[in-house]
């Protein structure tokens, strides 16, 4: 957990050892000071004096407790002190979420948006029902830190505007940032639906303890995030990750990208509903699709199958790329299970150097709510950053026992 301190001035050393601390009770939960000193390896007067700013400023809180007989006093992070939201776009969904600092999930909700939605449209329905859920959790807007918001293609994070208006063409140089600031008044940062959904993975999912993995996101489109070294890996222009896009076969069919021979092409959810429509009809969604094949439906298990074999001839591109630990498969399709994964660990297997004595392939442990709780665990985060260099956080009112909640971690 402790991280290198030297170098710097004072002031750095003691604004990251305020970020450890907070890091540390974001993910473990109340703890002592005794336990705060040896995880962190800070001395007893430091955390002593960190947590006195902290609970001063309203940012924490210390309960009496007994533990093995002893009495000790816990410090774990308010509740009160404030929340942070989240926002996910798909391709035909919208998911808003909020949280408070002990990473509790106050409300959630989700809306069916059209197919290539406009954001001149969708993003006031999602401000409005992001509002809706903080109102009905009891809270003001100016009780939310920081909002995050995820969309299903690159990001400029320095601007907030979409990086490839090819994959989002009815967002196309729109700016997110901006339009959810005017329209809220809160604080907002935008990253990828994939980014999203490595760091919820990698925060409390299945990803947590490795360093080195990928999460793939597999539905309308298919995309990836990456960490590296303990973090997301974005590239220069914020595209890094963009699997979905890779070609698997020169000659293929053209991509809305402009590409020939996409990924996307052949195992995202619209390239394997196409073939089943003449026998399954015009309505089939990727939902009944996966539905189907978990009742043992032939039809929708070969088209899974096949999609997966295409998968894992990209995943196994990138496994001789990076060699990474673990691939995480999230999104929709991942709720086919074993069909998809199966095909996609056997054609790894016969493509990828370093499979299968490195890379595990594994499902999500949040499926296709991943998005919205990576926006959330990224607001976490950067309210974490603002908290730890002393930016101001205005304390909300105390949580009631009868306010549904859930803790994000499993």
């Amino acid at each position: 957990m402790s991280v290198g301190r030297s170098g710097g001035s004072l002031a750095d050393l003691r604004t990251a050892n305020r970020r450890e601390v907070l890091t540390l009770l974001r993910i473990s939960g109340a703890l002592s000071q005794a336990e705060i000193s040896r995880a962190t390896r800070l001395s007893h007067a430091s955390v002593s004096n960190i947590v006195r700013e902290l609970t001063s400023r309203g940012l924490a809180r210390s309960t009496l407790g007994v533990r093995n007989g002893r009495r000790v006093c816990d410090v774990s992070l308010n509740p009160s002190a404030g929340l942070v939201g989240g926002i996910e776009f798909g391709n035909r969904h919208v998911r808003a979420a909020v949280a408070d600092f002990t990473h509790t999930v106050r409300a959630e909700a989700q809306h069916t948006l059209s197919y290539r939605h406009q954001a001149a449209s969708s993003v006031p329905e999602a401000a409005a029902m992001f509002r809706d859920l903080v109102e009905g959790a009891g809270r003001d807007l100016a009780d939310v830190q920081v909002l995050a918001v995820g969309l299903p293609g690159p990001i400029d994070r320095e601007t907030g505007r979409t990086a490839s208006p090819a994959i989002l063409p009815g967002w196309a140089e729109f700016d997110v940032r901006s339009a959810i600031e005017a329209t809220l008044g809160v604080r907002t940062i935008v990253d990828n639906d994939a980014n999203l959904g490595a760091l919820a993975e990698g925060l409390w999912g299945v990803g947590r303890g490795f360093t080195d993995f990928a999460y793939v996101k597999v539905a309308t489109g298919i995309g990836a995030g990456i960490v590296l070294h303990g973090k997301l890996y974005r590239g220069v222009a914020g595209t890094a990750g963009e699997i979905g896009h890779t070609t698997i076969e020169e000659d293929g069919p053209v991509c809305r990208c402009g590409n020939r021979g996409c990924l996307e092409m052949f195992a995202a959810g619209p390239a394997l509903l196409e073939p089943l429509r003449r026998s399954y009809g015009d309505d089939l969604t990727v939902e009944d699709l996966v539905r189907l094949s978990n009742e043992g439906d032939i039809g929708c298990r070969r088209v899974i199958t096949d999609g997966g074999r295409h998968i894992g001839v990209a995943l196994a591109n990138l496994c001789n790329l990076l060699s990474p630990q673990m691939i995480i498969i999230g999104g929709e399709l991942a709720l086919a299970g074993d069909v998809l994964l199966n095909a996609i660990r056997e054609s790894m297997a016969r493509r990828a150097f370093s499979v299968p004595a490195h890379a595990e392939v594994v499902a999500g442990a949040f499926s296709e709510r991943a998005g919205i709780l990576g926006a959330l665990a990224l607001a976490l985060q950067e309210s974490e950053d603002d908290a730890a260099d002393g930016a101001h956080h205005r304390p909300g009112p105390p949580i009631g026992a009868s306010e549904r909640q859930h803790r994000l971690a499993v």
